[in-house]
């Protein structure tokens, strides 16, 4: 590929740049914030966490003693891989799924989006193939492009990643002779649809993926954020070997402070050191220590379930919303996390419905964000994790005003006269899980 060197009245180092810099591009989601940001605007666009239901004091009192006790620690530079102390706690928090790891495997990162970055920079070189679920989060699509790799789609259902359109997809890409490095999983309560992966298919994408020699990403930001029943126990509680598991702070404590992290093989483990220590020299101590203060004095398991109680409310308010207001569309019904996905009349764009949404103040993610194909017009996703039950439900309302408009206006200009409307056959969550290692535990 050659690159111009001429420049352009906009940027004129427009020919200087590297080629990779092609993959660089706003997501749907960041270009929807100035909007939905609006007061007036019912947001159910950004998967924001409610970060209002923290014991702010608590914070503040960590925040504090730390500055109190262990300021010129906390200022300091510090390891690539993380403070040892808060390395204990992400062990214990992942033993809740299953999972057992050393210390010594975990390496922090600013925020687990960093640690997929990471593992993108290690792993992929221009022209390999990343396959994941279709529709996939556009933070690590973006990602992918951004390292000049391609993303392969592999449809799910109910119960998450269907096991033998993965392996078709795979035998396809190898008859082709693309070169798969990395599988992309968000097993539970997937974002954007909403779904988990069941305990069955798990094992069963496993044993695809060791057979087939494909490292599995299993992303986990949403895991503890259960309504009804837990999750199937993490798929890297099972296979230590062949998975890169990566966990965050974000949804479960409050996104400001960027921390998330990585439990990796022991050879990844030492590469991720290394990038980490080229990318930033070492994640924030002074927010380590901070997250280490609150889960040794707070009760945090407490709070992980005060979060689950609020989502839960306001993801009942969003479902009884769409039965009352249309009654005659789909949507998956989430077992946990943030996200609603919503399919459209046929003929129905969600893109293109943006506009009049945002003008009847209400805002959506367009399915289109989450395809590396731009795929999804029908559909859209639909976040109940920020706005309060009562606003959710106005927003609903709003939406459904959209929808109906724009379905008259394509039935009034149709050729072939009225669309026919999709009865509902609600999804499901998830199957039965695997015995969780508290049950009931956050």
């Amino acid at each position: 590929m050659t690159i111009s060197r001429e420049g352009t009245n906009l940027d004129p180092w427009y020919g200087h740049y590297a080629e990779r810099t092609a993959g660089l591009s706003a997501s749907e989601v960041r270009a929807l914030f100035a909007v939905a940001s609006r007061p007036e605007v019912v947001s159910l666009a950004g998967g924001m966490p409610a970060v209002s239901a923290l014991p702010l004091d608590t914070v503040a009192a960590s925040m504090e003693r730390v500055m109190a006790e262990r300021g010129p620690a906390a200022l300091q530079y510090g390891s690539g891989q993380g403070t040892p102390e808060l390395r204990e706690h992400i062990l214990e928090i992942m033993a809740l799924e299953g999972i057992r790891a050393g210390v010594d495997d975990v390496v922090v990162t600013t925020g687990s989006q960093q640690a997929l970055d990471l593992v993108a920079k290690l792993f992929l070189n221009p022209g390999d193939v990343v396959i994941a679920e279709s529709p996939s989060y556009v933070g690590a699509m973006g990602i992918f492009r951004s390292y000049q790799s391609e993303v392969a789609h592999v449809p799910m259902d109910d119960d998450g990643m269907i096991p033998h359109a993965l392996t078709e997809r795979i035998a396809s890409l190898r008859a082709a002779g693309r070169s798969i490095k990395l599988l992309y999983l968000i097993p539970n309560f997937h974002n954007p649809a909403g779904v988990t992966l069941s305990a069955e298919r798990r094992l069963e994408i496993l044993d695809i993926a060791r057979r087939n020699d494909i490292l599995i990403i299993e992303d986990n930001p949403y895991g503890l954020l259960w309504f009804d029943r837990p999750a199937p126990q993490a798929m890297r509680s099972v296979d230590d070997e062949g998975i890169v598991y990566l966990g965050s702070f974000s949804k479960t404590f409050a996104p400001g402070f960027r921390v998330g992290w990585a439990l990796a093989p022991h050879a990844i483990r030492e590469k991720l050191v290394l990038a980490a220590e080229s990318a930033i020299l070492s994640p924030s101590s002074l927010n380590q220590m901070i997250i280490s203060d609150y889960l040794d004095r707070a009760d945090w398991r407490g709070q992980v379930d005060v979060f689950r109680d609020l989502y839960r409310e306001r993801r009942d308010a969003m479902l009884d919303a769409l039965d009352h207001y249309l009654p005659d569309l789909t949507w998956t019904v989430p077992n946990g996390g943030f996200y609603v996905w919503l399919t459209l009349p046929g003929g129905l764009d969600s893109k293109g419905m943006l506009p009049r949404a945002v003008k009847e103040l209400v805002a959506y993610t367009p399915g289109t964000a989450f395809y590396a194909d731009g795929s999804g017009r029908e559909a859209l996703r639909l976040a109940f994790c920020y706005p309060e039950a009562a606003q959710v439900r106005e927003g609903v309302r709003r939406l459904a005003t959209v929808v109906r408009s724009e379905t008259e206006l394509l039935q009034t200009f149709s050729p072939t006269g009225p669309i026919e409307t999709v009865r509902r056959a609600h999804a499901t969550a998830s199957a039965e899980p695997l015995p969780p290692a508290e049950r009931g535990a956050p």
